[in-house]
């Protein structure tokens, strides 16, 4: 009996003690974890500090009114290359979703046996192609059809779309699995047909999810520049027309601004800034567009 006591006297001296030793290993773990997290954010800070700062100074009515026509030294802006880049990647985006949305469903819901294993395997091949051979086969392909040296904006939408697909098929898949199976099962039970209960049941239930992909496929390839120097070219001028001409997209702005200085270097490094900033800022925008749709549409349903 005295040995039992003894026992339980030990147990409660230790339980305090193992307690102890828990919250301190859980505050260590918590603040590495903190550290780290800061220290991954230090440089996302550090590029937005500098671009804010840097670019803001040329974000005035003029930057975005005019474009580089006639412009030597300080002035013009860069209206022709936002124009361009929400054109080309609005172009993009009406080749990309669609094609990716379907294959996503294909996999997830029809396919089975070899053609559905080399469809993924192609988009595994795809998601990790480098972006000039992106512009590289858009440029072949429009230099058999048209001829040699064609460039148009349609050219670098292609090309923008090559990078999209891949990403929008990947996370629409994954939203797609996530839509539970007694959801499937019920349409099927009401007597629906395959297609209905993916139309109006399937899709419905994974649209924020598809969305939000969409979105981040428009962020991959808006800040390309390699495909659209080799296929949309660069021009000084606006072009509105995607199918006949060269057209300037924000990336090529800023790196032409940026390589072919003019005698006021100043003037052509704050408008390369500022197009940095417009740019991000376009990402930005559209982020918080996805995130309102995706609410939006869960309240919907």
């Amino acid at each position: 009996m005295g040995m039992i006591d003894f026992q339980e006297k030990s147990d409660l001296v230790s339980m305090p003690k193992v307690k102890t030793s828990r919250k301190v290993t859980d505050r260590v773990v918590k603040v590495v974890i903190i550290a780290f997290f800061g220290l991954a954010l230090l440089p996302l800070i550090s590029l937005l500090t500098t671009v804010i700062t840097r670019g803001v100074g040329r974000f005035d009515p003029t930057f975005f009114s005019s474009s580089m026509r006639g412009v030597v030294g300080a002035g013009g802006g860069a209206v022709h290359a936002i124009w361009g880049t929400l054109l080309i990647t609005g172009t993009a985006l009406i080749i990309s979703a669609p094609i990716g949305i379907a294959a996503a469903v294909y996999l997830v819901e029809y396919g089975r046996g070899k053609l559905a294993k080399l469809l993924t395997f192609l988009v595994d091949v795809m998601t990790g192609i480098p972006s000039i051979v992106a512009g590289l086969f858009a440029y072949a392909v429009f230099s058999i059809i048209l001829g040699p040296g064609t460039r148009s904006g349609v050219a670098g939408s292609i090309a923008l779309s090559l990078l999209m697909i891949p990403v929008v098929i990947r996370s629409s898949e994954e939203m797609l699995r996530l839509v539970p199976g007694e959801q499937r099962e019920a349409a099927i039970a009401l007597g629906s047909p395959k297609y209905r209960s993916i139309w109006r049941v399937i899709l419905p239930a994974a649209a924020p999810g598809i969305v939000s992909g969409v979105m981040l496929g428009i962020c991959r390839i808006i800040g390309e520049t390699a495909p659209l120097l080799l296929v949309a070219g660069f021009t000084d001028s606006m072009n509105l027309n995607v199918f006949d001409g060269r057209m300037a997209t924000l990336p090529v702005f800023i790196y032409s601004q940026w390589q072919n200085k003019g005698t006021d270097s100043v003037a052509y490094e704050g408008r390369a800034w500022s197009a940095a900033l417009m740019l991000i800022g376009i990402v930005l925008i559209m982020n918080i567009a996805a995130k309102l749709i995706a609410a939006r549409t869960q309240k919907v349903r």
